[in-house]
């Protein structure tokens, strides 16, 4: 899930991703060829910008760009979500498909292969990609860059892929390639062109599930508890009330929460802040083999290698190993308005937040955080001070209906 908490964004994107798979790879017209290096070389490392966990790396399109695409564990084929970035796009001769949004709208977009698309020094030709007629999910708004697209499975099942969180590098590998593994190894399946593992979460009332979960660099959460059974997780006591997304209808509804514990291969993390969507929004939208998603919150405390070929990854604690799970303990979601390309927006409050408490609404501006110019921060350094420290104070000049405004705030740790 791809942008800080907008999970529903990416269940779309998916839903749309899953779709092109089908048509594709699993018909005549489906193309079997795979990124691959040019002349005698083997490998390549490229330094990525690590922004609300997501791994943003630069993609030449038909020879133009560099273009920041997200690299998404949780996509089959490249989604782009802005079709300005390709000089002649003709829908009209395009196969269209419709994905329902939660509120009954239709998102389209066109399938391609007509694509050639290049990642550092490797490249392939007729990509399968699925086009977007029009940016409606606004991802550049809430990393605060602009991004073009989304691309995974065609990138990750063309080589090793070594990401190094802790470096901001990627190394990918062909298979020629002498490669040296690290870490733990932790087998993964390939289902429907994304990564999966297996492994054991304990709840807060102490019982303990065998599950299923999504691997997804795509998702900038710890972790997403959607369904067991065929049904929403039981909720612990100890909950908030949470947004936990964006559909072309509005917000999607959600608890935030804490598990007791949750392993990977032979680590195990305690107090696992994870997201409980509302079943009833998402059940049309989510995949039932699985019962949720590992975020990057907790792959980025690893250095993996991902082996999508031989079915497993290599997992290597990091210097983010051992840090603190915490939520937003302001309750707010900021985000760059796109008209102006310099606004910061109030995009989303969180009910009886210490940000409503204070009066901050949606579609504020923020102008100053603790006096200093918004100019001065990045989307990272605002994500991190809203999960900084409880009771840490936060001052906020606001500008609302023509008038400039200061809301005091004490963050405040609900879970």
């Amino acid at each position: 899930m791809l942008v800080g908490c907008k999970n529903v964004i990416i269940l779309l994107l998916r839903q749309i991703s899953i779709w092109v798979a089908i048509i594709l790879f699993s018909s005549s017209t489906g193309n079997a060829q795979d990124f691959a290096f040019t002349g005698h070389k083997k490998k390549q490392s490229i330094h990525f910008k690590l922004i609300k966990n997501l791994i943003i790396i630069p993609v030449f399109i038909n020879g133009k760009g560099p273009y920041d695409f997200i690299l998404d564990t949780g996509v089959g084929p490249m989604i782009i979500t802005d079709p300005t970035i390709i000089d002649t796009v003709d829908f009209n001769n395009m196969r269209k498909i419709k994905v329902m949004g939660l509120g009954g709208e239709d998102v389209q977009a066109y399938i391609s292969q007509i694509l050639s698309v290049k990642i550092g020094k490797a490249s392939m030709d007729n990509i399968p990609a699925a086009i977007l007629k029009k940016d409606l999910f606004n991802l550049s708004g809430y990393l605060g860059l602009k991004i073009y697209g989304l691309v995974g499975y065609s990138f990750f099942n063309s080589f090793i892929v070594d990401v190094r969180y802790s470096e901001n590098v990627i190394k990918f590998y062909s298979e020629k390639a002498k490669v040296k593994f690290r870490g733990d190894k932790v087998p993964i399946s390939i289902d429907n062109l994304k990564p999966y593992i297996e492994t054991t979460i304990q709840l807060a009332d102490g019982s303990e599930i065998n599950a299923k979960f999504l691997i997804d660099t795509g998702a900038s959460h710890a972790l997403s508890l959607e369904t067991l059974n065929d049904q929403a997780f039981p909720l612990p006591q100890k909950k908030i009330v949470s947004n936990l997304g964006l559909s072309l209808s509005g917000q999607i509804s959600g608890y935030i929460a804490r598990i007791k514990k949750l392993q990977l291969g032979k680590y195990s993390f305690d107090d696992v802040v994870a997201g409980f969507p509302n079943y009833a929004s998402i059940a049309n939208k989510i995949d039932n083999k699985r019962n949720g998603n590992v975020g990057a919150e907790i792959l980025r405390r690893f250095n993996i290698q991902f082996n999508y070929r031989q079915g497993f990854m290599y997992i290597k604690p990091n210097i983010y190993f051992k840090t603190p799970f915490e939520h937003n303990m302001l309750g707010m979601v900021v985000y760059l308005d796109q008209e102006t390309n310099s606004k910061i927006i109030v995009g989303e409050v969180d009910e009886d937040s210490p940000a409503q408490k204070q009066g901050l609404q949606v579609g504020d501006e923020i102008v100053k955080i603790n006096f200093k110019s918004i100019n001065d921060y990045t989307f990272n350094d605002i994500d991190l001070l809203f999960k900084s420290k409880e009771n840490r104070t936060i001052v906020f000049q606001i500008y609302r209906d023509s008038e400039y405004l200061y809301k005091v705030v004490r963050l405040e740790k609900r879970i």
